[in-house]
């Protein structure tokens, strides 16, 4: 299966922003992007920076997208082309199915740091959708699914510091925690003020229509 294995703070520096790849680090001042700019990564990264417009623009924000969700190009293009069969906007359906994958959930819940976390925990089996285990990062939740972590994975103590961080931090509206500890429940479809405002999704679909 094929998988990006480079560092993931050069895709940061890459996009111009943080993309929140690593966690907890990335609030700290060891984040790449605090240490060496916006910068892209390289010895030359300065000197290669430009302002784009048309294609550029609508590639960047493809890869800011794909890298931010970590998913691969021919697994993004799958998305965008049922976004395009469903009703509504496409750009709109787009993030939502994003966002409703599996891996996606678990960070978003406070299971995980990071979205790459996130899948990890997934891929290993430690994950349960409504008292079934899942191990597939790209399963799509619905409505009234219940999330859960393996009993014996509750104690594990990246899992406990995630899920106190995501107290403080907060949870999207669409997902609300369960009465029982490590739970999270599917209690709507995500929105789009649910999603990271700085997603310019038309610019995509502007570039999958050409």
């Amino acid at each position: 299966m094929a998988r990006y294995r480079d560092a993931v703070c050069r895709l940061c520096r890459r996009e111009g922003g943080k993309l929140f790849l690593k966690g907890d680090r990335c609030f700290k001042p060891s984040c790449a992007i605090e240490k060496r700019g916006t910068n892209p990564p390289g010895q030359h990264g300065a000197a290669r920076r430009k302002m784009l417009a048309g294609y550029g623009q609508q590639l960047r924000e493809k890869q800011k997208v794909k890298r931010i969700y970590f998913v691969l190009e021919k697994q993004f293009r799958n998305y965008f082309e049922k976004a395009l069969r469903q009703k509504g906007v496409t750009g709109e359906n787009l993030l939502f199915l994003l966002e409703r994958r599996l891996d996606n959930v678990v960070y978003r819940a406070g299971f995980s740091t990071s979205r790459r976390q996130a899948r990890q925990l997934v891929n290993h089996g430690h994950i349960y959708v409504n008292d079934r285990k899942v191990d597939i990062p790209s399963f799509q939740v619905k409505v009234g699914d219940v999330v859960t972590v393996k009993d014996k994975t509750v104690k594990n103590v990246h899992v406990e510091g995630a899920w106190q961080t995501a107290v403080g931090r907060g949870r999207p509206n669409w997902i609300s925690a369960g009465a029982k500890d490590m739970s999270v429940s599917i209690a709507a479809l995500p929105k789009r003020e649910d999603v990271d405002a700085n997603i310019n999704e038309q610019l995509i679909v502007e570039l999958y229509s050409k």
